[in-house]
């Protein structure tokens, strides 16, 4: 059985975030999706998003494309869930950035041999958190 894991904030739920799952589902047989905590998204981002890691979990739950979703790490390892769960694969978003540069590095580190694909984005001008935030406000 091929295990995937996809990472991502999940905020604003639009078709692009379910182009991406749907891409990732793809990729194997067993899909985890993990949910950033709200912590590391005010981290990352500067800002909290506008729905929780709770409500996050329970839109990407109700897609049914997600074999599980669990939370991100809390602490300072942000890469631990990937030790965890020792996936085969792992899908990043066409413009996902954080984690991104030592990901390899840790993949050697923990003696995984996990593939790491990038997938392509749908209609990136049109279904992207932060385009559809600003036309929000």
């Amino acid at each position: 059985m091929k295990t995937v894991m996809a990472f991502g904030t999940f905020d604003l739920m639009h078709p692009g975030h379910e182009y991406f799952l749907r891409q990732a589902k793809k990729c194997g047989d067993f899909l985890i999706v993990i949910i950033a905590r709200d912590k590391t998204v005010k981290e990352v981002k500067g800002q909290l998003p506008e729905h929780n890691e709770k409500q996050r979990q329970k839109a990407i739950s109700g897609l049914n494309l997600a074999d599980q979703t669990v939370y991100g790490d809390k602490g300072l390892n942000k890469y631990q869930v990937i030790n965890k769960y020792r996936p085969d694969i792992i899908c990043l978003g066409y413009d996902q950035t954080y984690f991104v540069d030592g990901l390899k590095n840790k993949i050697k580190e923990y003696k995984l041999k996990t593939k790491i694909i990038r997938l392509k984005p749908f209609r990136p001008n049109e279904y992207k958190t932060s385009i559809i935030k600003n036309e929000k406000y």
